[in-house]
């Protein structure tokens, strides 16, 4: 009896001291933009909140001092069944350039064919959108998306919506990083890795943050810590390069900056890409498009690709994104990530115990006409043969929460009224999904301060960092008797690839190599379409890497007949063996401005990088090395890690 009693005793204490610890912490206020901003705020017994519901009271979910899971929970509830397939789908929708939220019958560009936000929140109870292109002006992307959130809570529950971007911050020349439009410009992820400075992508990270939020980006489809196993794969520029242990030391950062410690009012929720490692694509064509050839693993190294991903888990990622590809031979069945149980039930959900958000890459469900007989087919690798619905239907089961870059409930709705998939089991994504939001703070505060976007993108300081970036990332393959670096103001040079009135301020600029007694040339590494009719596919980087035919033999020709300085743009590994040894200084960039360039050869910065992925000596050898193992070309002309310094 003695004991029974000293049980309930403690157990009175332990409520008073939560009761207690409760009544302590201080309670929060609706923010004062929203209550500015907001059209359904109500006034209840002196408390003011946003009734987004319209009821007249105070709901648990509306409650800025309920526990998150009870505001879940009670959201989850009040949803309807079409409201609940609504939220599992995130199609991209077009920005107009004046920030009006109509769909515009003249736009052009990315995103312009697709319905408006404010239609597929009205149509189909839709809340998460991705946009592609943006207004030239930032502080019009702030006013489209205060609009779209004044729109959307005037939807019967008010849910705001979440606005994703792919990666916006770098000086790029591919198609897998946005137009930076008045945002800070970086180098590409492989020269911050070339860099190696932990502190650097924090800081990166930091401001990408600052100026996403600024704007009403709240979803960041990055970090992309694949890793580039297979030098000819296109989407090596969006990578950290081809060693785990480097990778993981970048995402770590990255997410510490753009996400936080736990995600909260100020954070960017990042979708880290793509689960399991995405890079050991056969020949390195992407599984975008019908012409790929699978995933494969002839190194037996599948595990050294969940390297980055097992240090990502560590800072508790908001959502992950599986790849279009096929991990051939590794599991139960030959079907995509996102469609495979083994990969997102067994090894994501349960090795990891990752309780995340998981979103589809873009358009596993549904085939695009490209145009009026172009067909690009909808990514479902290994169950082309399933109808669309039962696609869905797999998706799910494998454990997936929602799907990018579609916009299909009405397959969700048909699948539960059919039998076919639970309430409870979308109730289980749904809470996911929902917790996100809350946690992000929206449903108290969706809106931003269009007057402070000036203020915050592009900052001179932010500016001088991203600079330092992309002059500090180029790396030194060659200096033959110490060319680099040049004096400015005493050569005349003959220039190609660069625009002449950025030269002009470091050294004379003349029109023939015979006048000269240097040449500066800007390269880019090569590639080759691939054989398919897809306008889509053919801007991809696939193919060979080496410089061929009249292309190599003009380079040459030059380099005979000037010392010269050749610049490369590494988006994936360049085969220049001839081109290294002809040069008197052979330098590469991973995305840099003439002037950051120019900064960097005569003097003004000193180049710091380190490859991050090595340099194969010939095509043969790429083809002989393993598409799942780093660093393993025979005898590479330059090795992973490999990087001069000026004396």
């Amino acid at each position: 009896m003695k004991q029974v009693k000293i049980a309930v005793i403690g157990l009175l204490l332990i409520g008073i001291s939560a009761c207690r610890s409760e009544k302590e912490r201080p309670e929060k206020n609706i923010p004062d933009i929203a209550l500015q901003k907001t059209s359904v705020k109500t006034e209840m017994e002196g408390m003011v909140f946003r009734d987004l519901n319209k009821n007249g009271k105070l709901d648990v979910y509306e409650d800025i001092n309920a526990p998150i899971e009870a505001r879940v929970n009670d959201l989850v509830s009040q949803m309807t069944l079409e409201e609940k397939a609504g939220a599992m789908f995130m199609p991209g929708v077009p920005v107009n350039e004046d920030g009006t939220l109509e769909k515009n019958p003249n736009a052009t560009g990315p995103g312009a064919r697709y319905p408006a936000a404010i239609d597929n929140i009205d149509q189909g109870k839709l809340n998460h959108f991705n946009v592609w292109a943006i207004p030239s002006e930032p502080r019009l992307m702030a006013v489209w998306y205060n609009r779209l959130q004044q729109h959307a809570e005037q939807s019967r529950l008010g849910i705001p919506v979440t606005i994703a971007s792919d990666p916006r911050h770098h000086f790029s020349n591919t198609i897998f990083s946005m137009a930076a439009n008045g945002f800070t410009q970086f180098s590409e992820t492989p020269g911050l890795a070339a860099i190696g400075n932990d502190s650097l992508v924090e800081t990166f990270a930091e401001i990408v943050r600052k100026e996403y939020l600024s704007v009403g980006i709240r979803v960041a489809l990055h970090p992309q810590i694949d890793l580039a196993t297979e030098p000819r794969w296109a989407r090596i520029s969006g990578t950290f390069g081809e060693d785990a242990e480097l990778t993981a030391r970048m995402v770590t950062a990255y997410l510490k900056g753009l996400q936080g410690d736990e995600v909260n009012e100020q954070s960017v929720a990042c979708m880290v890409k793509h689960f399991p490692g995405g890079g050991p694509q056969k020949e390195g064509l992407d599984p975008h498009f019908a012409i790929q050839k699978g995933q494969i693993y002839p190194g037996d190294n599948f595990d050294y690709h969940l390297i980055p991903f097992e240090a990502a888990f560590k800072m508790n990622p908001a959502s992950i994104m599986p790849y279009y590809g096929i991990p051939t031979g590794q599991t139960d069945e030959d079907v995509a990530m996102a469609y495979n149980k083994m990969i997102i039930t067994d090894l994501l959900r349960e090795k990891y115990n990752y309780d995340g958000v998981v979103c589809t890459d873009w358009g596993l469900i549904t085939d695009v006409q490209m145009g009026p007989d172009i067909t690009w087919p909808a990514r479902a690798w290994g169950v082309e043969d399933l109808e669309p619905v039962q696609r869905v239907k797999k998706i799910i089961e494998a454990g997936c929460d929602q799907f990018g870059g579609e916009n299909r409930p009405e397959l969700v709705l048909e699948l539960v009224n059919s039998g076919q998939l639970s309430e409870a089991r979308l109730d289980e994504s749904l809470k996911r999904l929902m917790r996100q939001k809350f946690q992000l703070g929206l449903f108290d505060n969706p809106f931003v301060d269009e007057e402070k976007v000036p203020e915050i993108v592009g900052r001179e300081e932010s500016r001088k960092i991203g600079d330092q970036s992309q002059q500090h990332a180029m790396t030194l393959l060659k200096n033959e008797a110490y060319t680099l670096p040049l004096k400015s103001g005493e050569h005349k040079v003959y220039i190609q690839g660069m625009d002449s009135t950025v030269v002009a301020a470091y050294a004379t600029v003349v029109s023939t190599p015979e006048e000269a007694d240097l040449a500066i040339i800007r390269l880019n590494t090569p590639w080759y379409p691939a054989d398919t009719r897809n306008p889509f596919a053919l801007s991809f980087h696939h193919g060979d890497l080496d410089f061929k035919g009249e292309e190599k033999e003009n380079i040459l020709s030059l380099l005979k007949k000037v010392p010269t300085v050749v610049d490369i743009y590494l988006d994936r590994p360049a085969v220049l063996p001839e081109i290294a040894a002809a040069s008197n200084a052979l330098i590469a960039d991973f995305g840099a401005s003439d002037k950051n360039v120019c900064e960097v050869l005569f003097g003004n910065s000193r180049p710091m990088g380190k490859l991050p992925f090595e340099l194969p000596s010939s095509m043969e050898e790429v083809r002989e090395q393993l598409t799942d193992v780093p660093y393993d070309t025979e005898n590479p002309l330059f090795e992973f890690g490999f990087g001069l310094s000026y004396q």
